[in-house]
């Protein structure tokens, strides 16, 4: 990190206290003035005060949205490097992220030196051009197929359940059992 870099403080930004408490603790040892947030609201009047130079976004802040978060944090700082964490990983999530305005993606759970490096990433002069991610090798799991389509809609909706279980044709709360479960694995194992 820069001297430049270190007077500017980090927001960190989830509903889960504890996650910005151990995150605000881990990153402070590393060089970063860390505030946090747990609400979008409290995130609006932190960004305001501090003019963070950075922020560690999670996708879901109870029942707001963070994907939404983007655009208003860059508002009212229009530098801010933006990180977006989730539990709940996709494809549609990570382009909508990066189309909103955040500079990364990454699915929890993550570390600490995972958020530096996605933070820190292509700020130095020894920044390589940016290159487009190589194609799979194999062809996505049927399971990963669905919970990528499940992801764009919702996305598309707004984080809306009703909604994207509308659009999708089936019951809300057959969707929201679907979305309680843990993200399926892009590749099943070699013993699957």
């Amino acid at each position: 990190m820069t001297d430049a870099n270190a007077n500017r403080p980090l927001l960190i930004v989830d509903d889960d206290a504890t996650f910005v408490r151990v995150l605000s603790r881990a990153l402070g040892s590393r060089g970063f003035e860390a505030i946090g947030a747990t609400r979008a609201d409290e995130a609006r009047v932190l960004a305001r005060r501090h003019q963070p130079r950075y922020c560690v976004l999670d996708l879901k802040l109870g029942e707001e949205n963070g994907l939404k978060l983007i655009s208003e944090l860059h508002a009212l700082v229009p530098e801010m490097r933006i990180l977006l964490l989730t539990g709940y990983a996709s494809i549609a999530t990570a382009v909508e992220a990066i189309k909103r305005g955040a500079h990364d993606y990454l699915a929890k759970p993550v570390d600490a030196d995972a958020v530096v490096r996605a933070l820190l990433d292509g700020e130095g002069p020894s920044a390589a051009d940016d290159e487009p991610p190589e194609a799979p090798e194999a062809p996505l799991a049927l399971r990963r197929l669905e919970w990528e389509h499940i992801q764009r809609v919702l996305t598309e909706c707004d984080g809306n359940i009703s909604e994207t279980a509308r659009r999708l044709g089936m019951h809300r709360r057959t969707l929201q059992r679907k979305l309680g479960k843990h993200p399926v694995r892009e590749r099943p194992d070699s013993g699957d």
